[in-house]
């Protein structure tokens, strides 16, 4: 009895080491990487990269110029069921939890041991927003540790209104695409209101994979992780049987978009681009400028006309000549051709 009390004594005294240990652990390890993280306060005055675009007089679109296609919008500018989607598709628990899921995290484990796709990851809204403004895509230990910390600082500094409309307006979603509002435009030419709920769903189902399962590359693909989430958004009751029934269903119409430029301006919009650039350097592709220009465009239109009609004109009277020369380029690949045969 005596050696059984000194083992328990033992037992209780190396578990309370070990937990003092653990802690004391976790500490360091807490001061170590919290004293190397970013500002949050950068967050509220974000600025995204926003292409230059150029304006008539009367707002008619001449020209954009930029590599990231990207309209930002506030909160209150996302529809609802944007929302619900995407809270199925990533993180259902965002409105409830502090910045990392637990719940989430045992779930995405799980499904990884088990075998079964991982539809739904770990990471929260949050871990993905403080991983796309601040971290490197490096999957280490050590990031994602950082990726923990500093989404738990988001938590504390911003609201989690701000940190969606944050997550909306930075998330990559394919074809040059950023962002929910610049996703609409380009896959379907609407508005973000302006979606159906199968759309919607088809947007919101893009972070994950926005190659493989790219609605215009990819259809098939994703039309399978749209009916996924309309599933998931039925199931936590964002939706009901009937709006699930007709949007599982609607075809997917998805095509690439262009920029709508209203006005051919050509010139003049080379003319802003060429004084934009001399002054704002690369910035002026990135900090999204609008450049008005005393362009009206009912004259444009009708000069731009006038020039057509006259070069055709032109072109009758005085007939087609032959061309002025020939590519010596296109003599040597079939001089080299005939040679070969």
């Amino acid at each position: 009895m005596h050696a059984l009390k000194i083992t328990i004594k033992l037992f209780i005294a190396l578990l309370i080491l070990i937990l003092i240990s653990g802690s004391l652990g976790g500490y360091f390890i807490w001061r170590h990487f919290s004293q190397n993280l970013p500002d949050v306060q950068e967050l509220k005055e974000v600025k995204f990269q926003t292409p230059l675009r150029i304006f008539s007089a009367d707002g008619k679109l001449i020209a954009e110029y930029g590599e990231q296609r990207r309209t930002p919008i506030e909160y209150d500018q996302i529809p609802e069921h944007m929302i619900q989607a995407i809270l199925a598709a990533e993180d259902s628990r965002f409105f409830d939890h502090f910045g990392v899921d637990l719940k989430g995290l045992a779930r995405a484990g799980f499904q990884l041991i088990s075998g079964s796709d991982v539809q739904t990851g770990g990471s929260t809204i949050t871990m993905q927003v403080a991983k796309n403004f601040f971290l490197t895509p490096a999957r280490t230990l050590e990031r994602k540790f950082t990726e923990i910390l500093l989404s738990l600082r988001i938590e504390k500094e911003l609201t989690k209104h701000e940190i969606m409309e944050l997550y909306v307006n930075k998330i990559y979603l394919g074809q040059r695409a950023y962002g929910v509002q610049a996703a609409a435009n380009i896959y379907y030419g609407k508005d973000i209101s302006e979606l159906t709920l199968a759309q919607i769903a088809t947007i919101a189902g893009l972070p994950k994979a926005p190659s493989a399962a790219n609605p215009v590359s990819n259809p098939r693909r994703s039309v399978e992780r749209r009916n996924w989430i309309l599933g998931r958004m039925l199931a936590l009751g964002y939706i009901n049987d009937q709006e699930y029934e007709q949007a599982i269903v609607e075809p997917e119409i998805a095509r690439y978009h262009t920029s709508d430029i209203e006005l051919s301006a050509f010139y003049v919009a080379e003319m802003v681009r060429a004084e934009m650039f001399k002054l704002f350097g690369e910035d002026a592709y990135l900090d999204g400028y609008s450049v008005t220009t005393t362009i009206d465009s009912e004259l444009q239109a009708a000069a731009d006309q006038a020039l057509r009609k006259g070069i055709r004109a032109y072109g009758e009277r005085h007939g087609y000549h032959g061309p002025e020369a020939r590519l010596q380029y296109r003599i040597q690949t079939q001089n080299k051709s005939s040679h070969e045969n």
